[in-house]
C-alpha cells in the first residue's frame, strides 16, 4: 500500500527497532530524537522493540530518556520478554530457570514468575539464552551440559551480528551457534522475526494499525511480513541499497526512507507504467535494450524514491519468472 498522509498520522503505533535506528552504542543516530519528538507530537505511540535481550526495559528506556527521547519501561519490548512467555508456558509455575544472559533476561525470567539460575546444579526446568557481552566459554558450556540433559531450550534472538558505535560485532546467534554445535541441538527461538516476537509486541502495545521501522530485511522487515503489517525500512544500520534490488518477498520493506525523518513524510506514491517500467517520487526506471534497467530524464529529489521504483521493477521481473534486467548501473544513478 502507499499511505496518502505523513506515516506517523497513517498508523497508530510505530514499532521501532533500537540499534541502528534510533541509536548507535550509546549515541542517538542523525535525526532520530527530532524525528521521534515529532511523531510524538503528532499522535503516534511509540513503541520500542528490540531483539537485544541484554537489557532491562527500565535501562532501555533510561538510555533513550538519557538521549532525548522520553520513554517509560512499558514502551520497551524485548525478546527476553518474548522467550520468558515462552518458557512459562512449557513448565510449571516457579520453576528454575537456567538463564545465560544479562540482566534483562532474568528480570524478564522472573516476570513470569520463574526463578533464574546460574548452574545445571540448581535443577532447572529449561535453559533461556540470550545476549551478554559477558558470556563466556563457561557459561556456554553449562548451557550446553543442560541442553544435553534433554532440557527444552529457547533463545531470545539469532541475530548473528549487533551494530555498535564501533562498526559490526557478533550477536547472540553467534553464542546460539556454539550450543548448537556441541550439541546438534536447535533451540526455539522467541525474537524477530518469528511470530512470538510480534505475538508479544501486540500484546504489550495494543497496537491496531502498527508499522515496523527497522533497519535489518531479515528480522525487521521479515518479522513484520509475518505479522501481516506494513513496514518502514531507513538506512542507518546494517542493510545497504544494493541487498533490496534482489530480495526475497518476505524481506521487501513497504517503505524507505533514509533516516527517521520518513516518519514525517508522505511517501510517494508507486506507479505502474506498463513494460516493466515504474515511476515513484518523479524518478522512472525503466528496462533498456542492452538488459539494464536505467532512468529516464526526470529526476527527483529523494534518491530513495528511486530506489523505491528501481526495486519494483526487479521484484515485478523476478514475481513474474522473467530475468531480473541488470540492476547495478541504475542504482550507480542515483547515488546510494
Amino acid at each position: 500500500m502507499t499511505a496518502e498522509q505523513p506515516l506517523h498520522l497513517a498508523y497508530d503505533t510505530a514499532l521501532l527497532d533500537l540499534d541502528g535506528v534510533v541509536y548507535a552504542g550509546a549515541a542517538a543516530i542523525p535525526h532520530a530524537v527530532e524525528a521521534l519528538d515529532a511523531a510524538r507530537s503528532g499522535g503516534m505511540h511509540l513503541a520500542y522493540v528490540t531483539n537485544n535481550a541484554s537489557r532491562t526495559p527500565e535501562t532501555v528506556a533510561a538510555h533513550l530518556t538519557e538521549l532525548g527521547v522520553p520513554a517509560a519501561p512499558a514502551d520497551v519490548i524485548t525478546s527476553a520478554q518474548a522467550a520468558a512467555r515462552i518458557v512459562a508456558e512449557k513448565v510449571p509455575p516457579g520453576s528454575a530457570v537456567l538463564v545465560i544472559g544479562g540482566e534483562g533476561l532474568r528480570e524478564a525470567v522472573r516476570e513470569r514468575g520463574l526463578v533464574p539460575v546460574a548452574s545445571l546444579d540448581e535443577n532447572p526446568a529449561a535453559v533461556v539464552q540470550g545476549y551478554d557481552p559477558g558470556i563466556g566459554w563457561q557459561q556456554l558450556a553449562e548451557a550446553s551440559y543442560a541442553v544435553q540433559r534433554g532440557l527444552p531450550w529457547v533463545a531470545s534472538n539469532t541475530d548473528l551480528t549487533i551494530p555498535t558505535a564501533r562498526g559490526t560485532a557478533p550477536g547472540n546467534g553467534t553464542l546460539v551457534a556454539a550450543v548448537r554445535t556441541a550439541t546438534g541441538a536447535e533451540p526455539e527461538v522467541a525474537g524477530k522475526p518469528l511470530p512470538p516476537m510480534h505475538r508479544e509486541t501486540v500484546i504489550r502495545t495494543g497496537a491496531r494499525r502498527p508499522l515496523v521501522v527497522g533497519d535489518r530485511l531479515d528480522t525487521d522487515i521479515e518479522g513484520a511480513f509475518n505479522g501481516g503489517v506494513d513496514s518502514l525500512l531507513v538506512f542507518t544500520g546494517v542493510t545497504r541499497p544494493e541487498q533490496l534490488p534482489e530480495a526475497e518477498p518476505k524481506d521487501r520493506p513497504t517503505y524507505l526512507a533514509a533516516d527517521l525523518r520518513g516518519l514525517l513524510a508522505v511517501p510517494p506514491a508507486l506507479e505502474e507504467l506498463g513494460g516493466g517500467a515504474f515511476r515513484c517520487g518523479g524518478w522512472t526506471v525503466a528496462p533498456r535494450e542492452d538488459g539494464r534497467l536505467g532512468f529516464g530524464e526526470e529526476r527527483g529529489t529523494d534518491p530513495y524514491a528511486g530506489l523505491r521504483a528501481l526495486c519494483a521493477a526487479t521484484w515485478s521481473a523476478a514475481d513474474a519468472g522473467r530475468p531480473v534486467p541488470e540492476w547495478r548501473k541504475g542504482l550507480a544513478e542515483l547515488g546510494l
